[in-house]
């Protein structure tokens, strides 16, 4: 590490400790937003964070000093701090739905910023411990140790949108190996955000414990099941997208295909019951986050397809958005017509990123499944 840090200079060492505690607290922050209360929590996070934001800011604008022996990761160190100051920002400006834009702005911004950190992160040991979870400490070393005769790429990457699919990102543990096969989770970002954006919430979770991410991003500016002004619904284009995309990793990948699962937040919540009860056979478990059933999936639901596919649903009892009352209905609904589905309400939430939901809640819920039954030899 000492070696690593010698890429920037000693002055890093003064800026870790408060990028650490900024992305901490933004990460809070972006979990328990609340319409009702979102002005006290503005002004808590600018109380907590601004003497932080304001040493980062005069860090930028020291790295950013031409210096004799710069070097590109300095210059990468002051992108990350320029991109963590402007979600700041942005997250400031953000005063309810009239304003929406800027919250997707700060978490855009928070995620370039993200990034960019994990690129430096053998540089930068004070963040190593935010990259995974508390009891996988210990394992650091081990699992950002890349294996003899691996020749694909591992890490965070996104793949460009092409004919016949999106663009999605995906995640392949750093220690990778094709000597086994790996689970994978597929992670549907919500209704006007990104791929990119949303397999964050993930990341520690899968790094922790071996999982590989694969978020695709919605063709149009949400999943296609929901109607746009002036767009009518059409759920099989993501649906065909998903598919293409998850046939460009299993073949590149050494994937475990009895252990493939999938989740969503908020409109990829929606999706996750569009894709989940279409591909049934695809999926060891679905977990829809903050959703709620749309109507292309009732006629499947009429049909009984997918009954044996567990499914959890978690929801907030303070959601704003899509009232935790129709959430529990569905959950009835389904266990009436003896759906394998479990309902896991969270009092206090309302409808905001699941980063602690995800690795508290539904990672157990997804390990905890048995793998799915491999198909009938014909």
């Amino acid at each position: 590490m000492a070696e690593a840090r010698g890429r920037f200079g000693a002055e890093t060492e003064r800026v870790e400790n408060g990028l650490l505690a900024f992305l901490r607290r933004t990460e809070a922050h972006l979990e328990h937003l609340q319409m009702a209360r979102l002005d006290a929590q503005n002004r808590a996070l600018e109380e907590e964070l601004g003497p932080t934001v304001a040493a980062l800011r005069s860090a930028a604008a020291d790295l950013a000093v031409v210096r004799a022996d710069a070097n590109e990761s300095r210059a990468t160190l002051r992108r990350a701090l320029d991109h963590c100051s402007e979600a700041y920002t942005f997250l400031l400006r953000f005063r309810g739905m009239e304003s929406s834009m800027d919250l997707l702005k700060g978490r855009h911004e928070l995620c370039l910023g993200k990034l960019l950190l994990y690129e430096l992160r053998a540089a930068l040991p004070a963040l190593q411990e935010y990259w995974v979870l508390p009891d996988s400490m210990a394992r650091l070393p081990a699992l950002e140790t890349r294996q003899v005769g691996v020749d694909v790429p591992v890490g965070i990457r996104r793949v460009e949108r092409e004919s016949g699919r999106s663009a999605y990102s995906l995640y392949v543990p750093e220690n990778y190996s094709a000597r086994r096969e790996w689970p994978l989770i597929v992670c549907l970002h919500g209704g006007y955000s990104r791929d990119d954006d949303y397999l964050l919430t993930w990341l520690r979770a899968a790094k922790s414990r071996g999982f590989m991410l694969l978020a695709p991003k919605s063709i149009r500016e949400t999943w296609s099941a929901i109607r746009l002004p002036g767009i009518p619904p059409e759920p099989s284009l993501d649906r065909r997208s998903i598919r293409a995309m998850l046939e460009e990793v299993w073949n590149r990948y050494a994937v475990d295909r009895r252990r493939v699962y999938l989740t969503g937040f908020s409109d990829g919540g929606i999706f996750t019951y569009v894709l989940g009860l279409a591909y049934a056979d695809l999926f060891a478990g679905i977990a829809p986050v903050a959703g709620r059933i749309h109507p292309a999936v009732e006629s499947i639901i009429e049909r009984g397809q997918g009954k044996d596919l567990p499914i959890l649903m978690v929801h907030g009892a303070r959601d704003p958005i899509f009232a935790v009352e129709q959430t529990r209905r569905t959950h009835a609904a389904l266990r009436n017509r003896s759906y394998d589905v479990h309902y896991t309400e969270l009092p206090d939430w309302g409808h905001a990123y699941p980063y602690s939901i995800n690795e508290t809640i539904v990672l157990p819920w997804f390990e905890g499944l048995p793998p799915k039954s491999p198909p009938p030899v014909a």
